[in-house]
């Protein structure tokens, strides 16, 4: 009798709980963001490998606060946001950066987007052995400020111009002269390159900083786009330039300005090429790395250019039958090599390459694709790098060796891991998530040992638990002979035996992935709502898609659409099947490629 009421009690006591939860709203959303999840806000990591800095909010404001990574109670205040004041005005932290000797630090305030990922701001400069104040180019607001490596000038670019400052004499030198809206830019990228190949600074300082390399978008002959703005009484129109698909594109060129002499070096392309998609300085400064990409972007060519004459030679070719995505390299310091990353196997893995062009070593193998490459430590010569080994839903972090040897898992947790990496690679901060959990920082050494907790977000997780919610749950589905990963969240008190609205979000687009196992943000909390509406929420990754290969993904080349809508059509007609959904009440959202 004592077990059966007890089972009673605690039957009542859950059943009340359950309904004293909440619904989300969507003025839980975005109206009161009470949802929202905290990140740590301006990492950096300072030279000596022993601290970094984060941005904290104060009775004040903003302050720049630097800690300890082995010791968390050895803090400092660097900068009070109330000691940032320039002519008798107060500004706060958007942004900031360390010069290279940490004696200084580029602060952006007041910014303004641009485009996605364009910006301007106000810029100044904090001298922290005088506590002194600069401004740069007089309070206009500029784009792209980058101290140069020795710290004693900062370049930038103002209205499509290419400008440095001596911060020594404070005398500002300006680099070109023909920048022109909706015609020539200098130093920043134009919409295309922005946008699809997420190039936004264009120009970089050589290591020893006596050259600035920086590109040059004739965008004169491409077709205007007009666009009209909504946010005032009455609308704004802006124009701008937008190539669509087979019009012009801009002319690219790359230039190399040489400070001290004042000379500019035009830099001379070997083969004909379309895009320019990056630039590096070699180590020693007397080489420019250039990317180039033919129109159809099948074919990627590396050149070594001399910052004398601007002449080159290539060490590096790459041609595919499709498409060939933008890689990411890296030189080494100490030796005439590169690390690169290629499909060229079929998966996105990492290559050790020398500046002759010739292979040394494929440092990681399989099928799975490297999601991100964070960079080597030399003196070590571990390699440092992201993948979906596991699972295309997942995400670790590892390390590995130079010749591909002793790879190691850093990260410990199943879902979504990433990282950032010290300056000495002796500790790292990772960011972990999954699909029913926000975001969970922690900080680590070098031999993944949890050192402490820098955001757990348990405010969040306490109102989630306040809240009716339904797991995210991953299933598959096979059709058209393959098999596509989806995920679904049902309704509170799911009961198998009624049927339930179907609501299918998609995007699908070449390289992208919804479904994985990481947190979803505002989404997460959308698709619970339609949950506590009664609808069944869908989301099902098509052909085309990432984390699963180059034969997956780049299905879609020259068919865009075809395969993606047939996926999504055959798991809809496969979801009508289940016997808890309404087969004639299933409807498909999506947005931008969507």
């Amino acid at each position: 009798m004592r077990i059966i009421k007890l089972f009673l009690f605690l039957l009542l006591t859950s059943s009340l709980i359950a309904q004293n939860k909440k619904n989300v709203t969507l003025e839980d959303i975005w109206q009161n963001y009470t949802f929202s999840a905290r990140s740590v806000g301006g990492f950096r990591s300072m030279n000596n490998g022993i601290n970094y800095t984060v941005l904290e909010r104060s009775k004040e404001g903003i302050d720049i606060v630097k800690y300890n990574y082995a010791d968390k109670t050895k803090s400092e205040v660097l900068v009070k946001s109330s000691d940032l004041m320039f002519n008798n005005q107060s500004f706060s932290i958007d942004d900031y950066e360390f010069s290279s000797d940490e004696q200084k630090l580029l602060i952006a305030s007041e910014m303004e987007s641009i485009y996605r990922h364009s910006s301007k701001a106000n810029y100044y400069v904090y001298d922290f052995a005088t506590k002194a104040i600069t401004q740069l180019a007089d309070g206009e607001k500029i784009m792209y400020a980058t101290f140069s490596p020795q710290a004693n000038q900062v370049a930038f670019v103002k209205e499509n111009n290419l400008f440095y400052v001596d911060l020594i004499s404070g005398k500002q030198t300006q680099l070109t002269f023909d920048g022109k809206k909706n015609e020539i830019i200098n130093g920043a990228s134009d919409w295309v390159y922005e946008e699809e190949l997420e190039l936004v600074r264009a120009f970089e300082w050589s290591p020893d900083g006596k050259k600035i390399a920086y590109f040059r978008f004739d965008e004169t002959n491409v077709k205007e786009w007009s666009m009209k703005m909504y946010e005032d009484l009455y609308p704004e129109e802006i124009r701008f330039k937008y190539p669509k698909a087979g019009e012009e594109n801009s002319k690219v060129a790359v230039f190399i300005y040489h400070l001290q002499e004042n000379k500019t070096v035009p830099t001379e392309i070997i083969e004909k090429y379309e895009y320019i998609s990056r630039i590096n300085w070699s180590n020693d400064s007397k080489n420019l790395a250039i990317q180039t990409l033919n129109r159809h972007q099948n074919k990627l060519i590396i050149q070594l250019t001399n910052a004398e004459n601007g002449k080159g030679t290539i060490i590096y070719k790459e041609e595919n039958e499709k498409y060939v995505e933008v890689p990411k390299t890296q030189f080494l310091s100490t030796k005439n090599q590169f690390i690169i990353t290629s499909e060229k196997d079929g998966y996105n893995h990492l290559y050790l390459y020398d500046t002759n062009g010739k292979l040394i070593n494929q440092l990681t193998k399989g099928n799975y694709d490297v999601t991100d490459f964070y960079g080597v430590n030399e003196k070590s010569g571990l390699v440092y790098y992201q993948s979906a080994e596991i699972s295309p839903l997942d995400r670790q972090v590892y390390s590995i060796k130079l010749d591909g040897k002793s790879k190691k898992q850093l990260s410990t947790k199943k879902g979504n891991n990433s990282a950032d990496f010290s300056a000495t690679f002796d500790y790292f901060i990772n960011y972990h998530s999954d699909a029913n959990t926000p975001l969970f920082i922690t900080l680590n050494n070098k031999n993944a040992k949890q050192i402490r907790v820098l955001q757990d977000n348990k405010p969040l997780l306490d109102r989630m638990n306040e809240t009716n919610l339904s797991k995210k749950e991953f299933f598959t589905i096979n059709v058209n002979n393959v098999t596509l990963n989806a995920y679904t969240i049902k309704p509170q008190h799911f009961d198998e035996t009624k049927k339930y609205p179907v609501f299918m979000f998609v995007y699908g687009g070449p390289g992208s992935q919804m479904v994985e196992d990481s947190w979803g943000s505002s989404n997460y909390f959308w698709f619970q709502h339609l949950a506590s509406k009664g609808y069944l929420v869908v989301c099902v990754d098509n052909r085309g898609t990432g984390a699963r290969g180059a034969d997956f993904k780049k299905i879609t080349y020259k068919q865009l659409g075809k395969y993606e809508i047939e996926d999504q059509i055959a798991a809809a007609k496969y979801l009508a099947t289940l016997p808890y959904i309404d087969g004639s009440r299933i409807g498909i959202f999506g947005w931008s490629y969507g």
